[in-house]
């Protein structure tokens, strides 16, 4: 995620990071350019029809086609934020979950042998949550520190749900150490509705990253903006010339950046420069955990 000063308006202006939409969209700005002076040229030098009325009543279309574009803009962009911050949330739940389990068992256990096992498996969760939500291979950096990780991975099917099985093995612990009365019956009431809530993060964070913005929706915003456009020279040339160009170029640099912005935080899992940081969330939580544990 990127990190900047919000009130530092010069580097907005002059910096264009690599998530820049101008960067992206510069070579199709280019074409635009291009097209605009093509059919400016043809209608006024070529085809002589800056004194003629026909295509001139053509802004009239655009003036109402305009105001309903921006309704699916701001409707799409205020779709795609809210799936981001929901993201958001969740994933600041994951780290309160974490916080309060750990310190209920801390409280509870008093073997060490007993809180090192919670303060080892509860990072793990948080970083094999992330690594799965951004479908890359499991991360070995958590798995090489001592034997209790080693043993946790031997008890993991890297073929199957990663982070279902490390909540199984909280379960497993827990059940365990109730047999062993190290754990009473008020106890795993006081944390059971922790051990319920990691499986809610899992499905909260499917739901998002498995869930995009309906085909025909996103499709239709696309097609409406090109076709949008394409037609905006053919009318606004008899009144601004040759300066459509730069006018339509900078009308397509905004339409287009607004659905590229939404198409990157729809999906806040992602690598992209501007989802979430959840592996700086999970190296914190392993912090918050082991400080407490």
């Amino acid at each position: 995620m990127v990190q900047y000063n919000p009130k530092d308006w010069f580097t907005f202006i002059f910096r264009f990071h690599k998530s820049d939409t101008f960067r992206q969209l510069f070579p199709m700005m280019v074409a635009i350019g291009l097209y605009s002076y093509a059919i400016g040229y043809l209608e006024i030098e070529y085809w002589k029809l800056s004194e003629r009325d026909q295509l001139k009543n053509i802004t009239v279309m655009h003036s109402t086609l305009g105001f309903v574009i921006s309704l699916l803009l701001a409707y799409r962009t205020n779709t795609a934020y809210d799936r981001w911050w929901e993201g958001r949330k969740i994933w600041g739940q994951l780290t309160n979950i974490s916080r309060n389990f750990a310190l209920k068992m801390a409280t509870i256990l008093e073997h060490e042998n007993d809180k090192k096992y919670f303060r080892t498996i509860l990072p793990i969760f948080a970083n094999e949550l992330a690594i799965y939500l951004k479908k890359e291979k499991t991360s070995k950096m958590l798995w090489e520190e001592d034997e209790l990780e080693k043993q946790v991975q031997s008890e993991i099917d890297q073929q199957k749900h990663i982070p279902l099985q490390i909540v199984k093995l909280l379960h497993s612990k827990v059940q365990r150490l109730y047999q062993e009365k190290k754990l009473t019956n008020e106890q795993i009431l006081f944390i059971k509705d922790d051990l319920t809530a990691f499986t809610d993060v899992i499905g909260a964070s499917e739901r998002i990253k498995n869930t995009p913005i309906p085909y025909s929706y996103s499709a239709f915003i696309k097609k409406f903006i090109f076709v949008y456009i394409m037609t905006l020279p053919f009318g606004y040339v008899f009144n601004l010339g040759y300066y459509v160009i730069p006018v339509v170029v900078f009308i397509f640099y905004v339409l287009a950046s607004l659905e590229l912005i939404a198409e990157e935080i729809e999906d806040p899992f992602g690598s992209d420069p501007n989802d979430l940081p959840i592996d700086a969330i999970a190296s914190n939580i392993k912090k918050y955990v082991s400080e407490i544990l």
